[in-house]
């Protein structure tokens, strides 16, 4: 069973989608200075968010709320206007709670290996958390969702294949060594995901 609408009965109320996505987007947001603190790749559009810093120099948190901006009619009209607010709220905390992270934390010795997998971890609970409550992160986020409620395709596989073709074009912009281990970020994320959200195995959803 793929997940439910929102106009099926709901099962979360409002107060605890709006904690969920306070918590999810943390998550996501230490996970996502932790690969920057360790020049990393993460996939999806925050991955494509972070190749353009690395690029440019430009700030994260611009490039992220962006890059998200037109996706946002894909959940419109595939996903409703309820998970399209939800989306929105979501980028909008991981952009802001990026930076402010960025301030209120600093490492004076990061394992990039330990890096890879714990930022990875950290990011697909958090992913997991907005899934849970109907919310996604946008880009890459909003098509996965819509494909597993019309064809019932795994979330975590499916991010994880668009995954590394965005890795694979970090190639000529991180060291390779760090590519590497950006793969394996984007495995642990990407795994973490379809282990624990199968259709019809969580149904706590709005």
């Amino acid at each position: 069973m793929a997940i439910e609408t929102d106009a099926q009965t709901e099962r979360h109320s409002a107060y605890e989608d709006i904690i969920a996505i306070v918590i999810g987007t943390l998550f996501m947001a230490l996970g996502v200075v932790i690969y920057t603190k360790a020049v990393l790749l993460a996939g999806s559009t925050a991955g494509l968010a972070l190749l353009l810093q690395y690029a440019t120099g430009i700030g994260f948190w611009w490039l992220f709320f962006a890059i998200n901006l037109p996706f946002y009619i894909l959940a419109v009209k595939k996903l409703g206007w309820a998970f399209t607010l939800r989306t929105f709220a979501a980028v909008t905390l991981v952009s802001i709670f990026t930076r402010l992270t960025a301030e209120l934390i600093s490492f004076s010795h990061l394992d990039p290996l330990y890096a890879a997998i714990m930022g990875g971890a950290l990011s697909g609970t958090g992913l997991l958390i907005l899934f849970r409550h109907r919310t996604g992160l946008g880009g890459i986020n909003v098509l996965a969702i819509y494909l597993q409620d019309r064809f019932g395709l795994r979330i975590g596989y499916f991010q994880l294949a668009v995954d590394l073709c965005i890795l694979s074009a970090a190639f000529f912009v991180i060291p390779l060594d760090r590519l590497a281990l950006s793969v394996l970020g984007a495995v642990v994320v990407n795994m973490t995901l379809a282990i624990n959200h199968r259709p019809g195995r969580y149904l706590g959803v709005t």
